[in-house]
């Protein structure tokens, strides 16, 4: 019997380092791995290690070809020595969004759309960096390299032999890489950071980073969104919508997008095409929290949010709990509104927390629509999609066929992916199959309910924050 051959996909997300070690030729997860990284939005990237290593990485003996996938744009920045000049600033960290609006305001938001792809909010790289010049100007001289959290990485693995590398995936959200152009704005870097320092260089889809002296090769990796869309293998008129810590609606196309408004990030994908994206602040935490403020378990959370009426009793959660991205409003917080001695029930509540994090989501894939981006079905995946109540809400207030796919860790399934791609050397990433657990229609009674509860939802948020 012929031996199989293992490919291995890293996640190392916000949260915590994932290892899946994978069957190359058929998609098999035969085994995963996790250890959690530190609740913050500003790390020392040796935790990532460390956790790569409690994950399993120290132990990887059996495996042919690897791959990173990462959170995406946050900034590390490091000295001549290779030492971190300041804590990685990751993507939900705001304190740039000052910068952010500079860059906005001087260069444009049509300009930047068009010649970048993406214009800047605090998430982005580029408006770190302006923080970091401006705040900690002693700080920003010693700045030697600027990487990404699956770059460094990447590096790690490779011993840091060689020169860095990065992927247009993740080279996309840094803010000076055009999508447009396939390169490096070292222009817009060097305004916005008074100079250029190096960056790694931007290999392909199925390039080789590199190879480990055990003899494991290193495939490029790539940002997270665009390792689960090559983990979910999305196809024509799909649309994921992932609910992690934050939440992501993204589909994978030839379409390059500008949008000025800021709200598509016109992200390159991990195979040569595009991955228009709207990101959230917000994801599953809204539950999670909401289940803290009713004093329950998630358990029973999803049990009440089950139980009360479809429409929350009038309830209605905006729910921006730490500021948010899509709408940009880093300042913003939550407000729960249509409060009366009637509606304030837990299992209102709890509803309520549904489907404002629903309508959240709603109101970015109506901005993809809106671009002629098809979206007859719903890919649902992420912690928080793993809530029957959402589930059973999701079909009616996206107004579209959802996918439940089995749970999985697709993102480092995606890494796997790639791994296995460029272990193959072949022109395109290997056919495996996604294993789906349910599909769920649109209920017949759907259109009625959800559109007045996302009519309350704009019409909450206007008022609150005028858009």
């Amino acid at each position: 019997m012929a031996s199989r051959t293992i490919v291995a996909g890293i996640d190392s997300s916000t949260q915590s380092c994932k290892i899946v070690r994978v069957d190359a030729e058929t998609g098999q997860i035969l085994s995963s791995s996790s250890a959690p990284h530190p609740d913050s939005t500003a790390v020392h990237p040796d935790r990532w290690w460390e956790a790569f290593q409690a994950a399993g990485g120290a132990d990887l003996g059996d495996i042919e070809a690897v791959s990173v996938s990462a959170q995406q744009h946050g900034m590390v920045a490091l000295d001549a020595d290779d030492a971190p000049v300041f804590d990685a600033l990751l993507w939900n960290d705001v304190r740039s969004a000052p910068q952010a609006q500079r860059l906005r305001d001087e260069l444009g938001a049509q300009v930047w759309a068009d010649e970048i792809g993406i214009v800047p909010v605090p998430s982005f790289t580029i408006t770190k960096l302006a923080w970091l010049a401006e705040n900690h100007p002693d700080l920003a001289d010693r700045v030697s390299k600027v990487m990404l959290p699956h770059d460094w990485l990447t590096w790690q693995i490779l011993g840091r032999a060689g020169y860095p590398t990065t992927d247009r995936s993740d080279a996309s959200g840094t803010g000076y890489y055009s999508v447009c152009d396939e390169a490096y704005r070292l222009d817009l870097l060097e305004w916005a950071f008074g100079r250029s320092p190096d960056l790694p260089t931007v290999i392909g889809p199925s390039a080789t980073a590199g190879t480990t002296p055990s003899g494991m090769l290193v495939g490029p990796g790539c940002g997270d969104n665009a390792g689960a869309a090559l983990g979910l293998a999305l196809r024509p008129g799909e649309v994921a919508v992932s609910i992690g810590t934050s939440g992501t609606v993204f589909t994978s196309t030839d379409t390059k997008i500008s949008d000025p408004s800021g709200a598509i990030a016109g992200f390159a994908d991990a195979t040569g095409r595009q991955l228009p994206l709207l990101a959230t602040i917000n994801g599953a935490r809204v539950l999670g929290s909401t289940a803290d403020l009713l004093d329950v378990s998630l358990e029973k959370f999803d049990a009440l949010a089950s139980a009360g009426p479809v429409d929350a009793g009038g309830l209605t959660l905006v729910p921006y709990l730490d500021g948010e991205r899509t709408p940009n409003l880093p300042h913003a917080s939550g407000s729960l509104v249509g409060l009366t001695r009637a509606a304030m029930k837990p299992e209102n509540v709890a509803r309520a927390s549904v489907l404002g994090l629903l309508c959240l989501l709603a109101d970015a894939m109506d901005k993809l629509r809106a671009r002629n981006i098809e979206a007859q079905r719903i890919v649902l995946v992420g912690g928080g999609s793993r809530s029957r109540s959402l589930q059973a809400a999701a079909a009616d207030i996206f107004q579209a066929e959802v996918v439940i796919p089995e749970p999985g860790e697709y993102v480092a399934l995606g890494a796997a992916r790639q791994a296995a791609w460029a272990l193959s050397k072949a022109d395109e990433p290997p056919a495996w199959e996604r294993r789906t657990e349910r599909t769920i229609s649109p209920s017949s009674s759907s259109v009625d309910w959800s559109a007045a509860v996302r009519g309350r939802f704009g019409e909450a948020r206007e008022r609150l924050y005028g858009i």
